[in-house]
């Protein structure tokens, strides 16, 4: 089957399923970026996956197929010509490249049309209130002093890049890959960080008031000048340093601690299951302000 008609009909029948490419990649358990590589026709799914499709999707699996119509008609109804000056045509999908722009003192609050195309760019003082900016990479970029107040990064991947004095608060932030790149002043309270990838960067004199901890890795990460509360489940800090960090008000459970910077952290009535406990004391942390939960 040409995959560019496959790619069209998944494509298709997510949106009519109000799915957003990163929520599909979630029930397959996947990333976003092979999703978009399906819909933009470089691969197809396999076999047990197109199953799985359909079943997500609400379609019938001959739905793939090519011979297949999408539109609908009544059974009775005569077939309907169309003429040949008046062609149905697919309404043209716009798309912003904003790489390689310097950006001061806009307001591009509502963009839904990035497609990918985020790169090398200088940024400061913009407004993207609101925006979607799933799926993008977003390589080489200094963004300094912008407010992203919920827009939504699912799926996005930030590489290399300087993240300064920004406002990422109520932000879905899910499935978000922050590899090599710092972000320090900004305000991330009551963002969504589930199954969010930070590594090899740093987090820094940030607000992480109300943050969504759920499956959140932290690898080769510096972190520092933060207050971490609220329920943190699923997470793992490995290999981070710590400076002035405080677990406060926090419930901590299933997360995963190897640093030999443990001693730094201060935990301030603090709940923690049994396996994370052990965890931080193997790290020789502090565990007097840490209290065991009990069956």
């Amino acid at each position: 089957m040409d995959t560019k008609i496959m790619g069209n009909k998944i494509a298709e029948a997510r949106k009519n399923a109000n799915l957003s490419q990163a929520q599909l990649a979630q029930h397959l358990f996947i990333s976003p970026q092979a999703v978009g590589k399906w819909e933009r026709g470089e691969s197809v799914p396999d076999i047990i996956t197109v199953n799985r499709l359909a079943e997500i999707l609400g379609v019938d699996l001959n739905y793939f197929s090519a011979q297949f119509q999408t539109t609908t008609s009544s059974p009775a109804a005569e077939p309907i010509n169309i003429p040949a000056e008046t062609p149905v045509k697919t309404e043209r999908k716009l798309s912003w490249d904003m790489s390689r722009g310097n950006w001061a003192d806009a307001d591009f609050s509502g963009l839904k049309n990035l497609h990918e195309k985020f790169g090398s760019s200088n940024m400061q003082r913009c407004k993207f209130i609101g925006s979607d900016m799933s799926g993008l990479q977003l390589k080489r970029n200094n963004v300094d002093s912008c407010d992203f107040s919920g827009s939504d990064f699912s799926g996005s991947q930030f590489q290399s890049t300087y993240l300064s004095g920004n406002q990422f608060n109520n932000c879905v932030l899910r499935s978000v890959e922050l590899q090599g790149s710092y972000a320090s002043g900004c305000d991330f309270s009551g963002a969504d960080f589930t199954g969010m990838i930070i590594r090899s960067g740093g987090l820094e004199k940030s607000n992480m008031t109300d943050v969504v901890l759920n499956h959140t890795s932290f690898t080769d990460t510096h972190l520092a000048d933060l207050v971490l509360g609220g329920h943190i489940a699923d997470c793992s800090f490995e290999q981070c340093t710590f400076t002035r960090v405080t677990f406060q008000d926090a419930t901590i459970t299933n997360t995963f601690f190897k640093s030999n910077s443990l001693k730094k952290i201060k935990f301030i009535n603090c709940l923690a299951d049994r396996l994370t406990y052990e965890f931080l004391k193997s790290g020789k942390a502090d565990l007097s302000g840490i209290s065991i939960i009990t069956e």
